[in-house]
């Protein structure tokens, strides 16, 4: 049975432009006000807030089954968190002073005998301890086992029309453990879980791009089509290479040499090596060296909820996600790592194979779901695997979205766990390279659609609906981090409401507009049944996030191969300086709208069923503005020439 969320492919964007589906953690009502029971210590946020007197449908059965995971907080939680912000802060003494993952495991892991006191616990209460790791147990048995664990009752909910079991109270452990349990996942199980499958599918169905194209942005326009902001709009670029890219973002003479770069998604292409090096050949890009490009797998458990998560819609995801981190930095190592499902506990083992090899210093995560559907629970083991990758000098990077405001029954919402004050969320621009490679200019992502009236005169209904656009907002959940003093404003932080300021995404930005995003290569399959090549062009800040790690292996390697670590502080360090281009809504000045032409496929691969002609209009990201200085689009901009050579060391110079 499946126990956690789904997550979604959140920042990735076809075509047809449509979204796919710090501080400390301000817990929720039920957790901050609950008592703390004779004896116990309580496991905050394992209540769900959806789990409400009204929607409460009586008692789960006793004889009901239940699988949790129990994460372990280690012998010194609190000294991991303050150790993760002083290695990161440029101001303290410990600054870059990383660990190596057996220090790190050393210094703050969970010891044998805290393991072994939960694992009596557990099986006290009639509960199975079922596996064991580093970082949780795995735990199975009745539902009455559990409540007399986690000293709470399960009931069933209601939830969105379905019915879902969680607590009726914050579950809790006995004090007596001294605080070993960081929290418990799994009492709830909103939504289902598909069964076990250890087979990937064929690769996905095909999808490809109609001309005519731009070979740089403005190349070709058709006079002949209706204007639209004053003048006649140009065609879409075919794709963006990744000479355009490294141009646009200022790589100057850095390849990311002696550079890792990891990157985590679901389930794991079987043509990824293939395709990737086709696509550098194709686009005169560096040809991949041996065991350059690595793929990590799971082992005999192989995959699961293959179907639900709809596996080969993934292999886009970690070709976009491959192809892009080398078109930037040519030379960076890159280590794929496959988790077995989009869920969060394979997401989160995905993430936690990385920190406990030090795979690398630099890991892209191109997935996330709306901050509604965090628990306060799963938010605390994600931040956890994130401060051990910290102190070890790891950073990771989360797309913040593909539908701007994440509107849901009115309330806007910003994405998870790019929320968290320990990942570099980023966000999405469109971009405009020219010709040389020249960098023209950007906008927040944020498209409007008006398609081709029937006698070619007009865009119908000029500008059109919004169709996608860059995540960003403040988070209900997340207070702000100390980076973020000073450089986001009030009216961000305080947006919500109350007093206290919040955590604001995103972080950085880079290209994500599919209207002018990057040329992807892939194997797919077309609709007689065949598999083959096929380069279309790909969009989404699922593209922002690699392309913002390539540049971090750029940075890295300028700065000597030092690890940046986590950035953010570096990030916000460097906002207001010429490290950045500050991206608004208006670059051509404001009231001056600007779009491109695109032409698709009526049935997504060819011209068979005909063609259809729109005009898309840039900058218009839902209820979010792309501003001048920080912004809930574009974070403190996109890398301009000056940030790679920022990272440089300053040269020593002696007395004279």
């Amino acid at each position: 049975m499946r126990f956690e969320r789904k997550r979604t492919r959140a920042a990735l964007a076809v075509a047809a432009a449509l979204p796919l589906v710090a501080g400390a953690l301000a817990l929720g009502a039920q957790s901050a006000t609950a008592a703390q029971p004779a004896g116990r210590q309580l496991l905050s946020g394992t209540k769900p807030q959806w789990a409400t007197a009204h929607a409460d449908k009586g008692a789960t059965s006793d004889r009901g089954k239940v699988t949790v995971r129990v994460y372990l907080a280690g012998k010194d939680a609190s000294g991991l968190a303050a150790y993760a912000k002083a290695v990161s802060d440029p101001n303290s003494a410990d600054y870059a002073h990383y660990l190596t993952a057996a220090q790190a495991k050393a210094r703050f892991g969970a010891t044998k005998a805290q393991t072994d006191a939960i694992t009596a616990w557990l099986t006290s209460a009639g509960l199975k301890v079922t596996g064991t790791n580093a970082h949780y147990l795995t735990v199975t048995g009745e539902v009455k086992a559990a409540e007399k664990a986690f000293g709470t009752q399960l009931h069933n909910y209601t939830k969105a029309g379905h019915t879902y079991r969680a607590p009726t109270s914050t579950a809790s452990a006995p004090a007596a453990l001294k605080g070993a349990v960081l929290t418990v996942t799994g009492l709830d199980n909103a939504p289902k879980r598909a069964s076990h499958d250890d087979t990937l599918p064929p690769p996905e169905a095909a999808f490809s791009n109609a001309g005519p194209f731009s070979t740089y942005y403005g190349s070709n326009t058709d006079k002949k089509l209706p204007s639209a902001y004053g003048g006649k709009a140009p065609y879409t670029i075919k794709g963006y290479t990744g000479d355009q890219l490294r141009s646009a973002y200022g790589a100057g003479k850095y390849t990311g040499k002696g550079v890792t770069v990891a990157i985590t998604d679901a389930y794991a292409s079987p043509n990824i090596v293939g395709d990737s090096a086709k696509l550098a050949k194709d686009t005169g890009g560096q040809k991949y060296r041996k065991g350059q490009l690595t793929q990590v797998t799971p082992g005999p458990d192989g995959y699961n909820s293959v179907e639900d998560c709809g596996g080969s819609s993934w292999y886009g995801e970690e070709s976009l996600d491959v192809e892009s981190v080398h078109a930037v930095a040519p030379d960076a190592n890159i280590v794929y790592v496959g988790a077995k499902s989009c869920y969060d506990d394979d997401l989160l083992d995905a993430l936690n194979t990385v920190v406990d090899g030090r795979l690398a210093t630099i890991v892209s995560n191109s997935w996330g779901d709306v901050e509604a559907n965090e628990t306060p629970d799963l938010q605390a083991a994600y931040d956890q695997t994130f401060q051990q990758g910290v102190v070890e000098g790891i950073g990771f990077y989360f797309s913040s979205g593909d539908d701007g405001d994440n509107t849901i029954d009115g309330a806007k919402d910003v994405n998870t766990p790019a929320d968290s004050q320990w990942a570099t969320s980023v966000g999405g621009t469109s971009l405009a390279v020219g010709k040389n490679d020249k960098y023209l200019w950007e906008t927040g992502w944020g498209t409007e659609r008006a398609p081709l009236s029937a006698d070619g005169k007009s865009w119908d209904g000029f500008p059109g609906p919004f169709t996608s656009g860059a995540g960003g907002g403040t988070s209900k959940l997340v207070q702000q981090p100390f980076y973020q003093r000073g450089v986001v404003p009030d009216s961000l932080a305080l947006a919500n409401g109350g007093t206290t300021k919040m955590r604001v995404e995103p972080d950085i930005a880079a290209v994500a507009d599919p209207n002018t995003g990057f040329l992807v290569g892939e194997t797919e399959t077309f609709p007689d049944g065949t598999a083959k090549y096929n380069e279309y062009r790909l969009g989404g800040t699922s593209l922002a996030s690699p392309v913002i790690a390539g540049v971090q292996a750029l940075a890295e390697q300028a700065r000597g191969g030092v690890p940046i670590g986590f950035a953010n502080p570096l990030i916000y360090d460097r906002y207001g300086t010429s490290a950045y281009h500050d991206v608004t809504d208006h670059p051509l000045g404001q009231g001056q709208g600007i779009a491109n032409v695109r032409v698709d496929y009526v049935n997504s691969v060819d011209a068979s069923d005909g063609l259809i002609t729109s005009l898309r209009t840039f900058g218009t990201d839902s209820s979010l503005h792309a501003t001048v200085g920080y912004d809930d689009v574009t974070g403190v901009g996109s890398p301009a020439k000056g940030y790679v050579q920022s990272y440089k060391p300053a040269k020593k110079t002696g007395k004279h």
